[in-house]
């Protein structure tokens, strides 16, 4: 999960820039970056931390030019916390490309060893984004060879990124003398929308991760960038778009709208704040449906994202809804740290409980999910601190229980909580009287609406079926291999031992 940004603007695009990242910052705390085009020249800002730490004036003052694109980074398995990783990457062959990537590349290894051999290019880190740039750049060169390159030539090259490249990618691109490139992966896992702002000197275009950066920055959301399509924007603010793909399909991440969005974002035509108020109402539906006798005092949230769902809960079993925590806003989100024993260390410096709203009563605590149980382990034993009678936690989302592979941080079953587990040995791991997951069914239910047009979505880490078709329990154990070389626990399944549904990848 990243943030990306790109804007074609008729003045100096770098304060969009930096504040459209601002926007994002909750998709990515790990690493930020900018680069603009002043005529044949990039200049480019990039460093780890937020963005508020990585860019000081000095550093603006040098993002010269009325186009460019930002990215912020959270970093997936395998990769590395290191500078050089850092977006966006620069190539200066055939024409200089600067390249941002939000997702995640499943035939990344084989693309690297066919970079190097057959595309004579070099790859200097990890990242499967510097891949990708590598290919898109080979492409660009073979789609103009002998030709122009002018946009045909730009889609063709495209075309052939969605024939090499498997997995999940939202994209944006600055090509030197063409203007901005902006694709998504022939699957539409990963958000991308585009809007216009129309100003006395023309008309300005702007990309992003979600909608609410447009918002912010005065732009007018026009649609989504759909699955497969490439959209090229020239310097002068001239628009092209074709379909790249051969057969695109929309499946987005229905993650995105349980836990990664932002609630004011609407992305491919959904509203992640309504779908979140859906979820409450069906997991409040299911709660009276299977324990009609169920004693709940009071519905608290864990703050923030599960606000909404938390709400909405309470009013479907007629109890009160109260705020029984407070955030510190200083502290960051840990699901992005990196270690188990780091996450739990900060759960009680980023949550304080009040005790008021605990002392005797029966609790119902809502969050959005339950990824690994660390912070849910810690708030149902604050909960029991501050003297609540029966401490009972809900999920808005199923349980999670495979790894996810296009772009999120659950690559091992050994951080899922819900792997291999009951929802009665669940709620013992945690140490609550009883646990309530939201239906897979229910959820798709909640995200797609009666008036999205979307059905199927990738639901992998509940359902544990890639929608690529190209994921193997051999590809899940290198997964897990490679985080076991970085120490992120101590051991691991083989491939033989992944218990995972892969029939419907395999017949995909």
């Amino acid at each position: 999960m990243c943030g990306i940004v790109g804007i074609v603007a008729k003045t100096p695009v770098n304060q969009l820039l930096y504040d459209g990242l601002q926007l994002l910052q909750h998709r990515g705390q790990d690493a930020a970056g900018i680069a603009t085009a002043d005529g044949n020249t990039f200049h480019m800002h990039k460093g780890l931390g937020l963005v508020r730490d990585v860019f000081r004036t000095r550093d603006m003052r040098g993002l010269e030019g009325n186009l460019g694109i930002a990215h912020c980074r959270y970093p997936t398995a395998g990769s590395a916390r290191s500078p050089a990783e850092a977006q966006p990457f620069y190539v200066n062959s055939p024409f200089g490309i600067v390249l941002g990537h939000n997702g995640n590349l499943t035939n990344s290894d084989h693309l690297r060893a066919e970079i190097f051999e057959q595309d004579r290019r070099h790859v200097n880190t990890n990242s499967d984004s510097e891949v990708l740039l590598n290919v898109l750049a080979h492409e660009l060169q073979e789609a103009a060879e002998g030709h122009k390159l002018d946009p045909a030539a730009i889609f063709k090259a495209v075309s052939q990124v969605h024939r090499r490249c498997h997995g999940a990618y939202a994209t944006v691109a600055l090509i030197v003398g063409h203007g901005l490139l902006a694709f998504r992966d022939p699957h539409g896992i990963r958000p991308l929308v585009i809007g216009r702002n129309v100003t006395a000197m023309g008309t300005e275009f702007m990309v992003a991760s979600e909608s609410v950066a447009l918002d912010a920055l005065g732009f007018q959301l026009l649609r989504d960038v759909e699955p497969g399509e490439a959209i090229l924007i020239d310097e002068s603010g001239n628009f092209y778009n074709r379909q790249c793909a051969d057969a695109p399909q929309k499946n987005p991440c229905i993650f995105e709208y349980v836990y990664l969005a932002r609630p004011d974002s609407v992305m491919d035509g959904i509203s992640v704040y309504e779908t979140r108020l859906r979820m409450g109402e069906s997991l409040g539906e299911k709660i009276r449906r299977i324990c009609p006798n169920i004693v709940i005092d009071v519905v608290i949230p864990i703050p923030d994202t599960s606000r909404p769902s938390a709400l909405q809960l309470a009013l479907k079993l007629g109890v009160p809804y109260r705020e029984g925590f407070i955030k510190n806003r200083y502290i960051g989100r840990t699901f992005i740290m990196p270690g188990q024993a780091e996450r739990k260390k900060s759960v009680r410096q980023k949550l304080n409980a009040i005790g008021f709203e605990f002392k005797g009563k029966n609790v119902l605590l809502m969050d959005d999910s339950i990824v690994r149980g660390t912070t849910s382990r810690e708030i149902v034993q604050m909960a029991r601190d501050c003297g609540a009678r029966q401490v009972y936690f809900a999920s808005a989302a199923p349980p999670v229980r495979f790894p996810n592979v296009y772009g999120i941080d659950m690559p091992s079953r050994h951080e899922l909580l819900a792997t291999g587990r009951t929802d009665t040995e669940i709620a013992l791991e945690i140490g609550a009287d009883a646990v309530f997951y939201q239906d897979l069914s229910d959820l798709i239910d909640d995200v797609g609406g009666k008036n999205s047009g979307i059905t199927q979505f990738d639901a992998s880490c509940f359902d544990g079926h890639y929608i690529t078709g190209d994921i193997t329990a051999e590809y899940l154990a290198g997964i897990e291999a490679s985080r076991r070389d970085g120490e992120t626990f101590s051991d691991g399944d083989s491939a033989q031992q992944l218990d995972l549904n892969l029939s419907a990848v395999e017949s995909s």
